[in-house]
């Protein structure tokens, strides 16, 4: 596969969110950043992102420019707003962790400080991936590079804090969650590849990881062109205890109520009464309908090699099995 090394990268950008939580705790991280990059005989801008939703006219307007490598300092919804200005553009797309979860950085095994992965950008793999392509309502299609997810964990991100979650992390989350235990959750259709399947929580991924400490839907991979779907049932938020419990020992996949498969589309649908928030990456969405699709092809993403050679390892150990 191409590494970074073999290619003569002219003009470098680094997008970055001046407000994300990680590069806010690491005073100094961009410039030592810029530093590890010029090391590497590559010369990069600082572009800082402008407000929510900003960051995809901002790449688009650097690629106009002639800018040949982007790189994003943030968490996964700054990488993701990034991604969705860089699509079919061959231009490649480096992460740099700077926010809250960082779930894609987690996902490939990458140190959580920006500096130190860039000064081992030249030693990375250039993957061409698939995204996932998601359209709610009657809104434009969104892409989407990790997951989505509608029911519960969209409605926990709806009633987030985010002045608590400035402060406390991922922790904001949990306590989002937590009270939220008793409430009814509402199940809605969801069509997987054709099928229907009643849920009060699917998730469509592209990644294992989930939040940055557990794994839900664990055959997933960057490198595959498809999602895992992992769907939950139960009308009672105190029912996912469990639920919690086996991913947190990496048995879901044996719980009753609980169904995992492969796709490459999938649609969800509620009734009117019953409005059903959906997430992307970790920031709301909007509601259902909602309908997902992967997108072979449409990214080209720099992966650390030993994330490259886990995958692959993977793959292999599955067709043998």
């Amino acid at each position: 596969m191409v590494s970074l090394e073999s290619l003569h990268v002219r003009r470098a950008v680094v997008i970055y969110n001046p407000v994300a939580r990680g590069l806010a705790r690491r005073q100094g991280s961009l410039q030592r950043t810029i530093g590890a990059l010029a090391r590497q005989d590559i010369k990069a801008e600082l572009v800082p992102t402008t407000g929510p939703g900003s960051a995809a006219t901002q790449v688009r307007r650097q690629i106009d420019a002639g800018c040949d490598l982007v790189l994003v300092a943030g968490g996964d919804g700054t990488v993701n707003e990034a991604a969705n200005g860089m699509l079919q553009t061959g231009v490649p797309l480096g992460i740099l962790p700077g926010g809250t979860a960082n779930v894609l950085a987690r996902e490939m095994g990458m140190s959580m400080h920006p500096d130190r992965v860039a000064s081992q950008l030249r030693t990375m793999k250039l993957r061409t991936i698939a995204i996932g392509r998601m359209t709610l309502g009657a809104s434009g299609p969104r892409s989407f590079l990790c997951m989505a997810g509608a029911g519960l964990d969209a409605d926990v991100v709806s009633k987030l804090n985010l002045d608590l979650k400035a402060a406390a992390g991922k922790l904001a989350y949990y306590l989002s969650g937590f009270a939220q235990v008793l409430r009814y959750l509402p199940e809605f259709e969801v069509i997987v590849d054709g099928k229907s399947h009643p849920a009060s929580f699917a998730l469509i991924s592209r990644v294992r990881n989930y939040g940055g400490d557990l794994e839900i839907a664990r055959g997933a991979s960057l490198l595959r062109d498809d999602f895992e779907v992992v769907l939950f049932r139960g009308t009672l938020a105190v029912q996912y205890v469990p639920y919690l419990v086996a991913v947190a020992l990496k048995q879901v996949h044996r719980m009753s109520g609980c169904r995992i498969m492969r796709a490459t589309s999938v649609a969800c649908k509620s009734d009117a009464a019953h409005p059903v928030f959906v997430q992307v990456d970790g920031e709301l969405a909007g509601k259902l309908p909602m309908t997902a699709e992967t997108v072979p092809n449409a990214l080209q993403l720099l992966v650390p090699a030993d994330y490259e050679r886990r995958e692959i390892s993977r793959s292999a150990l599955q067709v043998c099995a």
